[in-house]
């Protein structure tokens, strides 16, 4: 079913009607010279401009590429709100395989359809692109984050947000069984990409027991290679019901968390860096109901933005490490929450920043 416009119905109700939607603005973007074929959607600019990365992915339809913006927007718009920041939150989706069609063309195309809207929206690397994307994105846009620092930027978000997801460990740990320390705990992390691999290195430093999945060989490969005492199973299917485990760590898309892995799940803590963990409404729910104490994915997460929030105004490591470890309090403090009023973690990381954005909203005017 469609609109008069040719968008899919659902897509539209998303946008205007439900509690998922909400969203202040959605850009459909074409440059037919290059292929490029975008959606940039901005879900809050009550905190200030929304920030957010591009992820490049080969969606099967538009449909799936739109949605996916708005679930990723209005996540921004929650995680900077709970990390502190003065900004909301957007995100932009080029459609495509980034192995295939991505051009420099291409990047140049997108960078001037994020600069038309003049600051509104700030745009940052994620899943299929990098620095070195951002990099040409910055020649048509000024309104970039996640440069090299040759070309003026902070580089690779990946450290922190590797960071940030530890600190919400540490702290998980602290709240289930009173000591934050890791040490002897076993950590199984699906995706050692960009940030899982970072995850690995803290967690071995600290000396727990680490076992990885990932979908790319290879990426499995360069670990085992550097560390022979990490484990690797064949798939995160198994990885899940594995004996003893104590931490799952959701490092590759969203959706880990649903209605088919939520029940077999063996660990007692999840905290992972991936974004949208939870399928759908209600998988809090049933994480609450076994026993498993979930840190909320764009808390834990936040390192990468915080990074890319500060080289707006002239990066400095230990100036963002510093905030990012403060990841730890937050994720604490939504513990708390979560006992007091007797609800999910989810649910109550939700309402901290629904407040914040709420009190900045009225602020204004709005």
């Amino acid at each position: 079913m469609t609109d008069v416009s040719g968008a899919p119905a659902d897509v539209l109700h998303t946008l205007f009607h439900s509690d998922q939607g909400g969203h202040e603005q959605v850009v459909l973007c074409q440059d037919r010279a290059s292929g490029l074929k975008a959606v940039i959607a901005l879900h809050s600019t009550a905190l200030g401009p929304a920030l957010g990365g591009t992820r490049f992915y080969p969606y099967a339809t538009e449909a799936e590429a739109v949605a996916d913006a708005l679930n990723l927007a209005r996540g921004m718009s929650y995680k900077n709100a709970m990390a502190g920041l003065d900004h909301g939150g957007g995100k932009a989706v080029i459609i495509g395989d980034p192995d295939t069609i991505k051009t420099e063309a291409l990047l140049l195309a997108y960078g001037r359809f994020v600069a038309s809207l003049g600051g509104r929206y700030v745009t940052a690397c994620d899943v299929g692109t990098y620095v070195a994307d951002m990099d040409v994105v910055a020649r048509e846009c000024r309104w970039t984050t996640g440069r090299s620092p040759e070309n003026g930027g902070a580089g690779d978000s990946s450290v922190l947000t590797a960071f940030g997801v530890y600190q919400g460990m540490r702290a998980s740990a602290q709240h289930l069984w009173g000591d934050p320390s890791l040490r002897g705990r076993t950590v199984g992390i699906a995706g050692v990409g960009k940030v899982g691999h970072h995850l690995v290195e803290h967690l071995l430093a600290e000396g727990a027991r680490v076992v990885i999945t990932d979908v790319r060989r290879e990426a499995v490969e360069r670990i085992a290679a550097k560390h022979p005492s990490v484990g690797v199973v064949a798939d995160t299917e198994r990885l899940i019901e594995l004996d003893g485990l104590d931490i799952y760590a959701p490092c590759a898309l969203g959706g880990a968390l649903s209605d088919d892995s939520v029940p077999v799940l063996t660990a007692k803590i999840v905290c992972g860096a991936a974004n949208n963990q939870l399928a759908h409404p209600g998988v809090e729910k049933d994480l609450a109901d076994r026993g498993i104490l979930y840190a909320p994915d764009y808390v834990v997460n936040a390192g990468g933005v915080i990074q890319v929030a500060d080289e707006l105004h002239g990066f400095d490591f230990d100036r963002c490490k510093a905030k990012a470890a403060k990841i730890f309090d937050t994720t604490l403090a939504i513990f708390a929450r979560a006992k007091a009023d007797g609800i999910p973690p989810a649910a109550a990381a939700d309402r901290i920043a629904e407040q914040r954005m709420h009190e900045a909203a009225q602020a204004r005017g709005w």
